[in-house]
């Protein structure tokens, strides 16, 4: 039975993050301190006592839930992957917690990126809407039938479909996912239009930040976003990284590829249960699914 190790992405924090990991291990403070000083800012302070806004911000999110996914792992004595996946910016935490990239180098990257991300954000209006209950197939139809630009961006489950684009196009297409039959197609309080066109501003600053980074063959494969196969070359990490900013999130196809290829045992690492509940509907009950979000003391 190989065990599948998988990684939270934005939407998971809460307040009080990684707070009680800070207390109870040396190595994670010494991690958690590192990263105020690479960040230029005491993000650990709003991390530990921020409200829900404070931490909503793009530049705070991405980093915070980066830190605490990808520190809980490298303190985590039972970490021993045999495939590890990441959800959007989750797949940031997986690349460095199966050593394709070092911890110090990786939180830089998600702090460019989120950078990147905010402005590009900020150049024009848009959002994201969760589509509930409606085929895979009559989604794409729908986006593909709007004016202005509307894209599915998180295939997350059967069933639970993200579109993400301009806020007229989007409120069309949730108008007309009703009227096809959704159960729901509801706004997300979200920055912006993440994983659709409306992010290419942000692709030249992330370009140059991925290619000034080392990365290493992982020490295990890593299923990434934008093919939701299995990847260890350096090279191909790279360009899928770059194109998922971009491109959809196919975590329903990841989850389905790690299973045929061998994962019985899933445990999510990182704030949140949001990944546990999503293989669930994946994968059905025959396997263990876990998660964690911090040591045991």
């Amino acid at each position: 039975m190989k065990k599948a190790y998988v990684f939270p992405g934005q939407g998971s924090q809460f307040p009080g993050m990684a707070k009680d990991l800070y207390e109870s291990d040396a190595r994670a403070k010494e991690m958690l301190e590192k990263a105020n000083e690479i960040l230029g800012f005491r993000i650990t302070d709003i991390m530990f006592n921020g409200t829900p806004e404070e931490l909503k911000a793009t530049k705070v999110t991405q980093p915070a839930v980066f830190l605490h996914s990808a520190v809980l792992a490298k303190c985590y004595d039972g970490f021993q992957p045999d495939m590890v996946a990441g959800h959007s910016l989750g797949e940031f935490s997986a690349l460095a917690a199966a050593g394709a990239m070092d911890f110090e180098d990786a939180l830089k990257l998600v702090s460019i990126r989120a950078q990147a991300m905010q402005k590009a954000c900020e150049i024009k209006p848009s959002t994201m809407a969760a589509i509930i209950a409606l085929p895979t197939e009559k989604v794409e139809e729908i986006c593909a039938s709007c004016s202005g630009i509307v894209v599915p961006a998180n295939y997350n489950c059967d069933g639970q479909i993200v579109i993400s684009g301009e806020i007229d196009a989007v409120n069309e297409a949730c108008e007309k996912m009703k009227a096809a039959g959704a159960k729901r197609a509801l706004i997300l309080q979200v920055g912006g239009a993440f994983h659709s066109p409306l992010m290419e501003p942000a692709r030249a600053e992330l370009a140059e930040g991925i290619e000034k980074t080392i990365f290493k063959t992982p020490v295990c494969p890593v299923y990434q976003n934008v093919t939701a196969m299995p990847s260890t070359d350096p090279e191909t990490i790279k360009k899928n990284l770059l194109a998922q900013l971009t491109s959809p999130v196919k975590w329903t196809q990841t989850v389905k590829n790690m299973l045929a290829d061998g994962a019985g045992y899933f445990m999510e690492i990182g704030p949140g249960t949001v990944l546990q509940g999503l293989v669930k509907k994946i994968a059905g009950a025959d396997l263990t699914i876990e998660g964690i979000s911090a040591l045991a003391k």
